[in-house]
């Protein structure tokens, strides 16, 4: 259902910027059609810098290799072969889809029985207010421990919280984002991007010459500073800037009643009873140091493969005890429906996933985000900074990088043999070389149309309002981008002045 604003857009210079970029953002075509247009953009472009002959050389730290890098172009016969042979792999293999549809099987049993919207009036009785957004952006936050299920499970939720209060619950999804994926890298507590990070810095300190090392809570303090710090920060942008430029929310309001009902509080306790068994069972199967669930002693396999499956039982499993307890399950075929309901919904998601998974696959394919990081950071260290204002300069530099490679690994591959070896030679740590990258690589996730989730969220604001785009998104999100990159970075040199540990025995210089 389609739902104007009822209320002016707010005036200001900033807020007219915004405006702007949210006209012209829903201008653009469907987002579907965008997508196939950006890979025509890219088949072109792809052959122009093939022409040209331009190419980089760099130090690969993931494939512990030097490498020389060619534009490919798209449009010769091998090109071509490439688009029609592989246009079935990119779409089944592109890394948001499986995600989602795999977590929404036990979403969709948790939401079809009521256990999400019975538990979300409880929130709404047990929470202040005042703090609600804080919890959406906290949760958000503290959700890359999981890796990136937050985007599927948090985002969406994140909405249906703000509506639960009467509020507008795009506002509610743009918090939710903010602190998913604006916040990637901060957190209370060591998560799977911490290792992958430290081993690639590791891997470039050996490749410059160096014997040390960095281990992987190398920049815990200061992300765990910095939890708190994006939490405040994305409450402010959240009720300050977003929300009231979003106006009054007058969609169809899914949660009709804050009461919970005797039959709702039966299910939830069961609800509760069997996620503690879930927790128990999980522990079991990860803690111990013969764990099932542990290859070699380590959790790698399981943390990188099975979390998704992991939060589909999280949600599965207790949607199951509070549809039995509560009478909303009374046969198998109860929890089939429900299943297939949430599967129903997401067929726009799978048309938009198609094309943007070719244009991702082409852009990989052609090696132009290669050319144009390694590019960069050329750029950034012939211009001559030194110290603190070089560092300053890799921020940016990573975080507009950001906007066109997605992977936070795959970038740092390509750029910490460069900075990291050349920053410890001008007394920078490689540990404060690391943080800085963190910074700038997360603050531009939730602006950036190649990061792999954007197709996704779009289609959960669509939910909402099916006139959202592209623009409204993005226009949305500007403001967390550009307070985050710049308050994160404030801590970073505050940080750096008064000389503080980043984590356990490492320094910024």
């Amino acid at each position: 259902m389609s739902t104007k604003k009822i209320t002016a857009k707010k005036t200001g210079l900033f807020n007219k910027f915004l405006n702007v970029v949210e006209k012209s953002g829903n201008k653009l075509p469907h987002p579907v059609t965008i997508f196939m247009l950006l890979s025509l953009l890219v088949i072109l472009v792809s052959e122009i810098v093939f022409r040209t002959g331009v190419s980089v050389s760099y130090y690969d730290a993931r494939a512990k290799a030097d490498a020389t890098v060619t534009a490919i172009s798209l449009m010769n016969p091998a090109g071509l072969r490439y688009m029609i042979n592989s246009a079935v792999k990119n779409f089944t293999g592109f890394a948001p889809l499986g995600t989602v549809l795999v977590a929404m099987l036990g979403v969709g049993v948790a939401e079809g029985t009521g256990l999400i919207s019975a538990a979300l009036k409880k929130l709404v009785l047990s929470t202040p207010k005042r703090l609600i957004t804080a919890v959406v952006v906290f949760a958000g936050i503290m959700s890359n421990v999981a890796s990136d299920a937050g985007y599927v499970v948090l985002v969406p939720l994140g909405a249906i919280v703000f509506l639960s209060f009467k509020r507008h619950p795009l506002a509610g999804l743009a918090a939710a984002f903010a602190g998913v994926s604006g916040g990637f890298s901060a957190n209370l507590l060591i998560g799977s991007i911490d290792p992958l990070l430290a081993g690639i810095t590791n891997e470039a300190l050996k490749a410059g010459g160096y014997d040390v090392a960095i281990s992987a809570t190398a920049n815990l303090y200061f992300m765990m500073a910095s939890t708190v710090l994006l939490t405040i920060l994305g409450t402010w942008v959240t009720e300050k800037i977003v929300e009231p430029r979003l106006g009054e929310y007058k969609g169809i309001q899914t949660v009709d009643s804050m009461e919970v009902s005797a039959s709702e509080k039966k299910g939830l306790v069961a609800a509760g009873l069997s996620l503690l068994v879930v927790v128990a069972v999980m522990l079991f199967l990860t803690l111990p140091q013969n764990a099932w669930l542990k290859v070699d002693g380590t959790l790698d396999a399981y943390i990188h493969d099975g979390l998704v499956p992991t939060i589909a039982l999280f949600f599965l499993i207790p949607g199951l005890a509070f549809g039995m307890a509560s009478g909303n399950i009374k046969k198998d075929k109860d929890i089939v429906n429900f299943m297939s309901k949430a599967m129903a919904s997401m067929g726009g998601y799978l048309v938009l996933a198609f094309a943007a998974a070719q244009f991702v696959a082409y852009f990989g394919y052609t090696k132009l985000g290669i050319i144009l990081a390694v590019s960069g950071a050329n750029f950034l260290q012939s211009i001559g900074l030194t110290g603190l204002m070089l560092v300053l300069g890799f921020i940016v530099v990573a975080a507009f990088i950001n906007l066109f490679i997605g992977s936070a690994s795959a970038k740092w591959a390509i750029m910490a043999p460069i900075f990291v070896p050349m920053l410890l030679r001008l007394g920078i740590t490689p540990e404060f070389t690391q943080l800085a990258y963190r910074i700038g690589d997360s603050t531009t996730n939730i602006i950036s149309p190649l990061m792999s989730y954007f197709a996704v969220i779009v289609v959960f604001a669509q939910k909402y309002d099916e006139d959202t785009g592209i623009g409204t998104l993005i226009s949305s999100m500007v403001p967390y981008s550009i307070v985050f990159l710049l308050g994160w970075t404030l801590l970073m040199v505050a940080w750096y002045l008064l000389g503080w540990p980043i984590g356990p025995g490492a320094f910024m210089v």
